[in-house]
Formats: C-alpha cells, sequence, structure tokens
C-alpha cells in the first residue's frame, strides 16, 4: 500500500519573506474567532452539572440525577431538552455558515469575523438573562450564528495572512485560542459554582460576553488579507499590505499568483456547483472526511459533557468541574505543542501519532470503566488512585487530540483549497463539521445510557477508520504556498488521476475531463 506519498517540503515556490511582528500580532488577534468557540464548549457542560440550573431549567434531569438513586448512573442526565439545550448552537452554526460563505467571499474576511462577535455577544446577553428554556435556546441559536461566521472566516484568515513556512503555527493559534476557551470557561464554572444563592449559572452563560468583546475589538482592528483585497479589484493596496505583512518590499511573485488565481475565481459563476468538478475531487474529500471524523473521535464528548461525564462515574460536583479544569489544561498545553511541531514534523506524523494515542487511551479507559463501574455505573466507594487512573488517561486522550486532530482539523481544509472555491469549500467543512458536532451532542447522552462503557470502543473503532484514511489518503501539505497548493495533488498516487497537470485544460477536451464527475 503507498502510505501518503505527496511532494516535499522542499518543492513548490518559496516566495521572500520572513515572520514579522505585524503578520504575528495580526493572526493572534485574529485567532480570538477561537476563543468565542472553546467558551462555549466549555461553559454548556459546565451548568448542566450544576444543580440550581437544572433545577430551574430541567427539573426532570434534576430529580433524576439528585433525589432518584435507583436510576442507572449511565441514563441519569439523559434528557431530549437537556441535549436541544446544548446541540441547538451546532445547528444554527451549520445553517449561519452557508450565509457566511457569500459574505466571506464577496464582502471580504473581516466583516464575517465582526457579524460572528456581534451575534455571539447577543447570544451571550440573551442567555445570561434567561428565564425559561425558550430563552435558552434561543440564546444558543444566536451563540451558533456568531461561531458560524467566526469558524467560517478565522481559518481562511489566518492560512491567507501567513507566510507560507509558518502557517501550521499560525493557523493553530485558532484552535490554541479555542483550548484557551475551554480552559477559561472551566476554571469559571468551578468557581461559579461555589456562588451561594444558586445563580452562579448566570455569571458562566453571562460571561461570554467577554471574549465576544474581545473578538469585536480585533475585527475591527484587524487589516483585510491581500487576497481579499484582490478579490474585490483592490491590487495597490493588496501590494503594500503584502509587502508590509511579508517585510520585504520584493512580493512581485506572490502578488501575481494571487491575483492569477483572482482572476481564475472571477470565471466561476457558481462556486458551490464549481466545487462538484472532478479536479476538486480531493479538496472536497478532505473538506468532509477530516471534519466527519474530529468528531468522532469522541473528543467533543469529553469536552462538552466533561463534568457531567466525571459525575456520572462517581466523582462529585466540585471534583468533576476540577477535573473539567484539568482536562482543559492538557488540551491548552498540548495545542502548544502541535504549534511547536507541525511545521517541523509536517500533519500527517501528528495525525498519525494522535490516532494511535487516542486509540489505546479511549481502549483504556473503556476497560477501567467497565471493570469498576459495569453496567450499573454505580463504582460504590470510588479509590482515590483508581479515580486519578481514569483521569490521567482520559487526559492522555485529550493530549493527543490537542496536537493532532484538533488543530489540523481547522489547518489542513483550510490551506488546501484553491482561491475560486475557498469560501465556498471552507463553507463545507464548516457545515460538516458542525453537523456532526451538533449528532454527536445529540446522541451522547442516549449512546451512553445505551452502550455504557463501551461508548468508548466506539469511538476508538472510528479512530482506526480514521488513522488508516489519513496514512493512505493524505499528502504532506507543510511548507508548500498556499496558491501552490495544487502540485501537491498532481503527485500523489491516487489523487492524480482526479487533477489535471498544469498544462492540460487549454483544450476543449480537457476542459471537459476537468468538469467530469
Amino acid at each position: 500500500m503507498a502510505g501518503g506519498g505527496g511532494i516535499g517540503p522542499s518543492r513548490g515556490k518559496a516566495y521572500p519573506g520572513e515572520l514579522t511582528v505585524n503578520v504575528l500580532v495580526t493572526c493572534i488577534a485574529a485567532a480570538m474567532g477561537g476563543f468565542i468557540f472553546g467558551y462555549d464548549i466549555g461553559i454548556s457542560g459546565g451548568v448542566t452539572s450544576m444543580a440550581p440550573f437544572l433545577e430551574r431549567f430541567f427539573p426532570s434531569v434534576y430529580k433524576k440525577e439528585a433525589l432518584d438513586k435507583s436510576i442507572n448512573q449511565y441514563c441519569k442526565f439523559n434528557s431530549p431538552t437537556l441535549t436541544m439545550f446544548t446541540s441547538s448552537l451546532y445547528l444554527a452554526a451549520l445553517m449561519a455558515s452557508v450565509v457566511a460563505s457569500t459574505v466571506t467571499r464577496k464582502l471580504g474576511r473581516r466583516p464575517s469575523m465582526l457579524l460572528g462577535g456581534l451575534l455571539f455577544f447577543a447570544g451571550a446577553i440573551v442567555n445570561g438573562f434567561a428565564k425559561n428554556v425558550a430563552m435558552l435556546i434561543i440564546g444558543r441559536v444566536l451563540l451558533g450564528c456568531g461561531i458560524g461566521f467566526a469558524n467560517q472566516s478565522v481559518p481562511l484568515y489566518l492560512s491567507e495572512m501567513a507566510p507560507y513556512k509558518y502557517r501550521g503555527a499560525l493557523n493553530i493559534g485558532f484552535q490554541m485560542s479555542i483550548t484557551i476557551g475551554i480552559l477559561a470557561a472551566n476554571f469559571l464554572n468551578y468557581l461559579t459554582a461555589k456562588i451561594k444563592g444558586g445563580w452562579g449559572w448566570r455569571v458562566s452563560l453571562g460571561g461570554a460576553v467577554v471574549p465576544a468583546l474581545i473578538f469585536i475589538t480585533s475585527s475591527l482592528l484587524l487589516p483585510d488579507t491581500p487576497n481579499s483585497l484582490i478579490e474585490r479589484g483592490k491590487h495597490e493596496e493588496a501590494k503594500e499590505r503584502l509587502q508590509k505583512i511579508r517585510g520585504v518590499d520584493n512580493v512581485d511573485e506572490e502578488l501575481n499568483d494571487l491575483i492569477a488565481a483572482s482572476e481564475e475565481s472571477k470565471k466561476v459563476e457558481h462556486p458551490w456547483a464549481n466545487l462538484l468538478r472532478r479536479k476538486y475531487r480531493p479538496q472536497v474529500t478532505f473538506a468532509v472526511m477530516i471534519p466527519f471524523f474530529q468528531q468522532f473521535t469522541g473528543m467533543n464528548v469529553i469536552m462538552f459533557y466533561a463534568p457531567v461525564l466525571f459525575k456520572t462515574i462517581g466523582f462529585g460536583d466540585q471534583a468533576s468541574l476540577m477535573s473539567a479544569v484539568i482536562t482543559g489544561l492538557v488540551n491548552c498545553v498540548s495545542t502548544i505543542v502541535s504549534i511547536a511541531l507541525v511545521d517541523r514534523l509536517g500533519r500527517r506524523k501528528l495525525f498519525i501519532e494522535g490516532g494511535l494515542q487516542m486509540l489505546l487511551s479511549a481502549i483504556t479507559i473503556a476497560v477501567a470503566i467497565g471493570l469498576k463501574f459495569g453496567t450499573s455505573g454505580n463504582p460504590g466507594d470510588l479509590p482515590k488512585w483508581y479515580a486519578i487512573l481514569v483521569v490521567t488517561f482520559i487526559c492522555l486522550f485529550v493530549a493527543a487530540f490537542a496536537w493532532s486532530w484538533g488543530p489540523l482539523g481547522w489547518l489542513v481544509p483550510s490551506e488546501i483549497f484553491p482561491l475560486e472555491i475557498r469560501s465556498a469549500a471552507q463553507s463545507i467543512n464548516v457545515s460538516v463539521n458542525m453537523i456532526f458536532t451538533f449528532v454527536i451532542a445529540q446522541i451522547f447522552l442516549p449512546m451512553m445510557c445505551a452502550f455504557k462503557f463501551g461508548l468508548f470502543i466506539f469511538f476508538a473503532a472510528f479512530v482506526i477508520v480514521m488513522t488508516i484514511f489519513i496514512f493512505v489518503l493524505l499528502p504532506e501539505t507543510k511548507n508548500i504556498p498556499i496558491e501552490e497548493m495544487g502540485a501537491v495533488w498532481r503527485e500523489h498516487w491516487y489523487w492524480k488521476k482526479f487533477v489535471p497537470c498544469e498544462n492540460e485544460g487549454s483544450n476543449p477536451r480537457d476542459i471537459e475531463m476537468s468538469k467530469g464527475n
């Protein structure tokens, strides 16, 4: 079997320019779009483990969780209404990402980011003052729309601003921001759960205005990318921007390639339909499969429902929230590892190593929970060393995801699309991510009730499949200029049959072949 052969890092054009302070600060500010996503992931799981929140909005769950000692521990949080509270955000993000594709392409990346921040801010206000479940759901929908716009525009912005040699590390700033948001939310949940009077959950939910304001401010101050300026016919401004962010005057070669790519993209009247062309088969495949597999690692189960999960397997209220803080810290630190290694080791090695580590960790967690908790979910007196063991392997799982499938799930799709389909393809990537995030959020609690500890085996099976998928089909994309990415497909053992050579496509027969499905 022919691995994932692709072009090496020395192939392709080498545009002049280094990592400047200007572009570093710009990318860090833009990456704050991930903070709003991460904050919500951490907050939603935390507040659903708080008894006052459950008693007010989900009394049936509260009765099962706090009062009914006869119910199976794996099933005590299983509630369609509670599930909808969590998953409604991702359904809204899915719909918003489709609209965001058009806004990002026609108006630029910055307006899309700004609108995302404003919508998220509105959702935080509604949730902080919620009086009933309906208001909670409305707030979640607004939050989801904000995340849909941010996830559509920020990864593209980062990939277009970054020098190709540092694109991986700078793009992973988005995932780093997500992990910081999760950690901040978990720590805030731990503190607000101690507030007397039972209103701490309002601080947690309403606190989302802080990351929203950070993102709004960043969006107002950020410059547009050269790619976006060229798309809107501002060539001179694009040249000046390119010179500033590359730190050199000689940017003509890169500028000319960007202009050429833009001219080609303008010939595309219907970018969504254009995605069906045969020559884009590789990019669309990864735009669909990477976010699909990313959600079926089981990582979002841990991050969404970490406090709920830890309570289910025997931890107390405060212990479950502290365990969530620990996993959030591991997630954050491990993402730094990815930033340090992604442009050195490459994307494939991190994908594969992370998959193997997640596989071993998931199997160990399933065995450990199965031996102690059985099918009833009642561990009796849980020894401290056993609790530490479970948390340790959960942390190993989280670490593996955080330096592989977490950041690379956003990086690789955002860097492989040619300009003419970039916004539409990124929308596909975000949409698939949100669809299956919604699916996982919907099915996790019922599946935990049905599968018990076997749920981790379910996700381990997907980890096996996705690791093989990467090993066989993904070429290495490190150190390849974003506008030269077509070469990785033309030289790949499998994808080359779909992508025409550079000198093809000039006659009717070549054009017709490139349009085939």
